[in-house]
């Protein structure tokens, strides 16, 4: 593909096929293959799952490191249809690690089992918790943030606008990962993306609809179609440039602006949904960096 980082390309004819025809063997094969990862240094963290009363508990996984003041409730990527603690195991060590910020990382239900808004529901959970917990988990209330990557980004998003509906617990900051906004796919990303690697056009309408049902989608759903972006926390937006989700993604960050929210937008050449997970490409590893570094500084300044 024209334009791809030459790292990147030459991994594209040996990445996994997604079949999202059959949810539970596509979920099966990717836990099968995240756990041929090497296992991520913890060497100053403190891990400890814990599970969050709601209804239903909302199980988590939470990465100290040593004096951290700031904290991220951090969403897995997959679709919502695939993704846990243990798949996520490794970001979530490495973002904690990089960040010196506490990871929450949420295992929310998944789709199609569990539909909209049975994730949101979980996530906003976590998020109250987070916050009536600061004392006990030895973080300052006000430097709270949401992050997740894809699907994970779209709950962060989403959690976002309902806790400013809700005058819900106070957020700092928002950090979208490549995150799916918009149902409706009718940018120019999403209509040409056909045959791009690991996410295309069809594989986000098939996600899209597992998630969605037969419920039309709300502003809580897919965040690109809420009106009003003003008053929400402050942002990082990342985009993949042979992405499906480019495109809604860049307009989600100029709407932010037009409504006075504050915004760094980060579009990576050379790269596909996903391939931050390549971590041997020199432009996967400086993606992972910046991601803890734009959270250390927007907690920790």
């Amino acid at each position: 593909m024209a334009g791809m980082d030459p790292e990147l390309e030459a991994f594209v004819p040996f990445l996994p096929q997604i079949d999202l025809s059959d949810p539970a063997a596509s979920r099966a094969d990717f836990t099968e293959r995240a756990k041929a990862r090497p296992a991520p240094d913890t060497t100053g963290l403190e891990i400890e799952d814990r599970v969050v009363p709601a209804d239903p508990d909302v199980p988590v996984r939470i990465y100290r490191p040593r004096q951290a003041r700031g904290a991220v409730v951090w969403m897995h990527g997959g679709g919502w249809i695939f993704g846990d603690l243990d798949t996520e195991h490794v970001w979530a060590a490495r973002l904690a690690a990089g960040s010196g910020v506490l990871v929450i990382s949420v295992d929310y239900r998944r789709a199609p089992e569990h539909r909209y808004p049975a994730a949101l529901d979980d996530v906003y959970a976590v998020l109250a918790w987070t916050a009536g917990h600061a004392a006990e988990l030895g973080i300052d209330p006000g430097r709270i943030a949401v992050g997740g990557h894809s699907s994970g980004g779209n709950l962060a998003a989403a959690v976002a606008l309902r806790a400013r509906d809700e005058q819900g617990p106070p957020i700092r900051f928002q950090l979208l990962s490549e995150a799916a906004l918009d149902d409706r796919q009718r940018t120019w990303s999403q209509r040409n993306f056909t045959g791009t690697p690991w996410s295309t056009r069809d594989r986000v309408a098939t996600a899209w609809r597992y998630y969605l049902g037969s419920a039309p989608a709300t502003p809580y759903a897919a965040p690109a179609r809420a009106e009003d972006l003003s008053g929400l926390p402050a942002a990082y937006v990342a985009t993949a440039e042979f992405d499906p989700n480019r495109d809604e993604d860049v307009e989600y960050a100029l709407r932010l602006l037009r409504a006075g929210v504050s915004v760094e937008l980060r579009q990576w050449a050379g790269t596909f949904h996903g391939s931050h997970a390549i971590q041997s490409a020199e432009v996967s590893q400086r993606q992972v960096a910046e991601l803890a570094h734009v959270l250390r500084r927007a907690l920790t300044c």
